[in-house]
């Protein structure tokens, strides 16, 4: 496995990319969010697959971005949230179907990944959870209107409620399409994409007409750029964080203090 965590496979002629890093929820480093969006492109152009479908190893997704390695700079906060976005930028603009395969918990910026997707699949497990507004963080990946685009008034109560969305929850709302068995998850992913791209001329052109378009994915992201901005230079994001890890010390100590001994 190489250092961006990611592992790469094609079966049954769709590109199978898989987030590889189980220790960490799958977490995603800076090299893991560039080498996705190359990834996508790689395999997003159809001369290659019918499709791509993106899943994760173990019990998660992914945790989302890995918070072990914070901007420490505003210029490091502007280069790390182009990153989520320029995954975006990826998958709308593939001309094959890209299906999230949502084998768990989906956290922040690994949850708004799969709004893009043009299908999301979960299985029992699947589980959205978006902390951003308790973490003094802003959402990126155009979610600011892929999410509302999906789920309508329930996105209000997702980002500033930080609300965790089960599996049944999210089918209900429209975060994913249907619930598959565990085992069954990748493979219905993989047919999906295979029933959708019939004839990629014609798939293509649908893809286009029914993703949102390019105006207003990019209008997203100078929004969500400018609001990042703000939540830096307010100290929002330095203090969010600060808290989180106190919030997560705090909560091993209370952990090894029950242990039996």
């Amino acid at each position: 496995m190489s250092e961006d965590h990611l592992e790469v496979s094609i079966r049954e002629d769709v590109a199978l990319i898989r987030l590889n890093r189980p220790s960490a929820l799958n977490a995603l480093t800076m090299s893991t969010r560039v080498r996705l969006a190359q990834t996508i492109r790689h395999f997003g152009s159809g001369d290659l697959v019918r499709g791509i479908v993106l899943t994760g190893t173990g019990r998660a997704f992914s945790a989302g971005e890995d918070l072990q390695q914070v901007p420490t700079t505003s210029d490091e906060m502007r280069a790390a949230v182009s990153t989520f976005h320029d995954i975006t930028r990826a998958i709308v603009t593939t001309t094959v179907p890209v299906i999230a395969a949502v084998n768990g918990i989906a956290v922040g910026g690994a949850s708004e990944i799969t709004l893009c997707c043009d299908g999301r699949i979960g299985s029992p497990a699947a589980e959205y959870f978006q902390p951003e507004n308790h973490r003094g963080i802003i959402v990126s990946n155009a979610s600011s209107v892929l999410l509302r685009r999906l789920v309508r008034n329930h996105a209000m109560r997702m980002v500033l409620g930080a609300q965790r969305i089960d599996a049944e929850e999210a089918l209900r709302i429209g975060l994913i399409d249907e619930i598959v068995t565990a085992d069954a998850l990748v493979g219905r992913a993989i047919e999906v994409v295979r029933q959708w791209n019939t004839d990629p001329r014609i798939t293509a052109l649908h893809l286009e007409l029914l993703r949102p378009s390019a105006d207003d994915i990019e209008d997203a992201f100078a929004r969500e750029d400018a609001a990042a901005r703000h939540a830096w230079d307010s100290g929002a994001f330095g203090e969010g964080i600060a808290n989180f890890w106190t919030s997560k010390a705090e909560s091993t100590a209370g952990l090894r203090d029950r242990r039996p001994s």
